[in-house]
């Protein structure tokens, strides 16, 4: 008996949404089948790689992270223009960690000024990333949403405790927001279909699941994007067809593995390939499970995932 490959019915597509603006905007989405399921349904874009770069860099980065950017590691522009220009990053993710009222608290208005200055020198999309705390990020991104008008910046990250806030902001001034949810279907699903009803049109929403390294969690990540293409993919979901956003390198670059110096323990092998192959596996893996927008710092890495999305999707 002849073997015959096993049919998924596909009923659903992920909306295609264009970031930034001109000849630089990225288009996103577009999937008919599972990710990198050739043999099954179209994948009109790769996944594409967003490069950090920061408003102020934390004194506890490794120098395997700040190597390939201490030259311009205290000028956010410079930073990015040289992730565009030497590493070509098709996408820049500009953390403003800086404004962490734990931290060093910045002024909202310092910190709309630095993204101004950021978006006014690339050409690429931009994507803009709070900190996570409510009442700060509600300050600060609000305020980067109207000195930037017009630039279609992606904002985020927009929680279940700031979205009402953040977003009518957003949309009036022309961005795209990013839902975030923590790691949970249902919880993503509700957030969607609640900025929806705030009157976020569906081609200015990019979901992000929450996401973790290899090592600390990553398969329940997995797990929880893999059946957000299953409900959107062949369930025909339409609060779940969204691209997913996987802001991977501040997770990995925080763990224990990336900072245990070489010589302390030689077993774990040499501390720079020890984290690059860590955020380049890391990602991968959630490339597989649906990513569309992939966040990461440090070059070699980056290179390394490049290679490997050009393999699966050659003809």
């Amino acid at each position: 008996m002849a073997f015959e490959t096993p049919q998924i019915p596909y009923n659903g597509q992920i909306r295609e949404i264009t970031l930034g603006k001109g000849a630089g905007a990225v288009t996103v989405g577009g999937e008919t089948a599972y990710p990198f399921y050739s043999f099954d349904g179209s994948m009109p874009h790769v996944p594409v790689i967003a490069m950090e770069v920061y408003d102020a860099v934390a004194d506890d980065w490794t120098e395997a992270a700040i190597k390939p950017f201490a030259d311009v590691i205290h000028d956010p522009v410079k930073w990015a223009q040289k992730c565009i220009k030497e590493y070509g990053a098709q996408m820049i993710c500009l953390q403003l960690a800086g404004t962490d009222p734990n931290g060093l608290d910045g002024d909202a208005d310092n910190a709309a000024l630095i993204v101004k200055k950021v978006a006014e020198a690339i050409d690429v999309p931009l994507i803009v990333w709070g900190t996570s705390n409510h009442e700060k990020d509600t300050e600060v991104l609000t305020k980067v949403s109207e000195i930037c008008r017009g630039e279609n910046l992606i904002i985020g990250p927009l929680e279940e405790g700031n979205y009402k806030n953040i977003a009518p902001i957003a949309i009036e001034c022309g961005h795209t927001v990013i839902a975030c949810s923590p790691i949970d279907i249902n919880l993503a699903k509700q957030l969607n279909i609640l900025l929806g009803n705030l009157g976020v049109p569906d081609d200015k929403i990019i979901m992000d699941p929450t996401v973790s390294s290899i090592g600390y969690g990553i398969e329940y990540a997995y797990s929880v994007m893999e059946r957000m293409q299953i409900a959107a993919l062949t369930q025909n979901d339409e609060k779940l067809q969204y691209p997913i956003i996987c802001n991977i390198a501040a997770e990995t670059w925080k763990t224990k593995e990336v900072r245990i110096p070489t010589e302390e323990n030689p077993s774990l092998g040499d501390i720079t390939k020890r984290a690059v192959m860590l955020e380049a596996m890391s990602a991968m893996t959630l490339a597989t499970a649906g990513a569309d927008i992939l966040i990461m710092r440090h070059p070699e890495a980056i290179r390394l995932v490049k290679e490997m999305l050009i393999e699966l999707t050659a003809a």
